[in-house]
């Protein structure tokens, strides 16, 4: 595993109750429950059914407070944050139609280099009539 898949894993790892994360996010527990109401967050669930947040829930909670402060309602904030994600999952296609694209042309120069002959040991053409290799 590498260090990015261990930081990911550790980023997405619910471990923060409800009152923890209202106070790293700085708003009340009641407000994390009207954010998961109107989709805005999405915390894990314990067996008991207890919220637990992440770090990245926790981002996005700063997202939406900073969203909200700028002046946007909730459903602004929604539709901003669909957007981004709309955004970053686009880049991440680009991204690896880019890198295909890289790639293919690697392989189509590779394969010129194969079928290329050099010029010293090319055939000498041969024109009818001429009883042997015409030279021009």
């Amino acid at each position: 595993m590498s260090a990015g898949d261990a930081r990911a894993i550790a980023r997405n790892r619910a471990v923060y109750v409800i009152s923890v994360a209202a106070e790293l996010g700085g708003v009340h527990p009641q407000t994390l429950r009207i954010y998961e109401r109107k989709g805005l967050l999405d915390p894990a669930r314990t067996v008991g059914g207890s919220r637990r947040y992440s770090e990245h829930d926790i981002a996005v909670l700063r997202r939406i407070q900073d969203l909200t402060n700028a002046g946007l309602n909730l459903e602004g904030v929604r539709r901003v944050m669909q957007l981004e994600a709309e955004v970053h999952r686009l880049r991440e296609e680009l991204d690896r139609s880019r890198q295909e694209a890289r790639d293919a042309i690697a392989r189509t120069h590779r394969q010129y280099r194969r079928d290329l002959v050099p010029v010293k040991h090319s055939p000498q053409p041969w024109f009818p009539g001429s009883g042997s290799h015409a030279s021009r």
